[in-house]
């Protein structure tokens, strides 16, 4: 265990640091709260940065390089470098947190460790009392497995992408196909959305949005 509390450790599964994140939150996580990052593609050239890519048989996670570019990286292919950078930040750390709203298995560390994804799960059930949300997702690879997920914590949801990384996405369409669906409330999907993005989504959608990294920095702050 670190000897001065309120250090977080950060992991990613792009590349850190992540300062479009926690320039953001930092104001939310409380006075003196120190952060460390660790991103599982850190000092990868680009050769091995593509080897990470999604098969056809894994699931598709999106993240960001260094210089804010978007990459794809597959889930099964990932997990060995971020197990590894558990490992090396878990020993100056009080809590480790993930940068990522995938679902991961349990990992080795004796740290506890948040995951976005319960965190967005058990707020979306609380407050969607008709069990309709609406959710943005990063890429049109992932609305399938976005709806099945899902559709595990609610009956009704409707997935649109719009990467947080790259434009050209309809963010007007979306937002009318959560219109359309009448849903309780939209979840903005992947720690890369911005508050600036929350808040035109609840204009456009006329319905209350919960945002993975606010969400995720409240509850650090309630427990560092």
């Amino acid at each position: 265990m670190s000897s001065s509390p309120g250090v977080v450790a950060a992991v990613t599964i792009g590349q850190s640091p992540r300062p479009d994140i926690f320039d953001e939150i930092m104001p939310l996580l409380g006075a003196g709260v120190r952060v460390i990052e660790a991103g599982a593609l850190d000092d990868l050239t680009d050769d091995e940065i593509t080897a990470h890519r999604p098969t056809p048989d894994d699931h598709t996670l999106v993240t960001r390089l260094r210089d804010g570019s978007e990459v794809l990286v597959g889930r099964r292919r990932i997990l060995p470098r971020v197990q590894a950078c558990l490992d090396r930040v878990q020993d100056q750390a009080d809590l480790i947190v993930m940068l990522c709203t995938g679902t991961f298995p349990p990992f080795a560390t004796e740290r506890l460790v948040l995951y976005p994804e319960h965190l967005l799960f058990q707020l979306a059930r609380a407050v969607a009392p008709g069990g309709r949300i609406g959710v943005l997702t990063p890429s049109a690879h992932q609305v399938a497995e976005q709806e099945r997920r899902w559709h595990d914590v609610v009956a009704e949801v409707t997935v649109r992408p719009h990467s947080p990384y790259t434009s050209g996405n309809d963010l007007d369409g979306a937002c009318a196909a959560f219109v359309d669906a009448r849903v309780d409330v939209v979840v903005l999907d992947c720690l890369g959305y911005t508050v600036s993005l929350k808040q035109v989504v609840r204009r456009m959608a006329r319905r209350p949005v919960l945002l993975a990294r606010t969400v995720l920095a409240r509850a650090v702050a309630e427990l560092i």
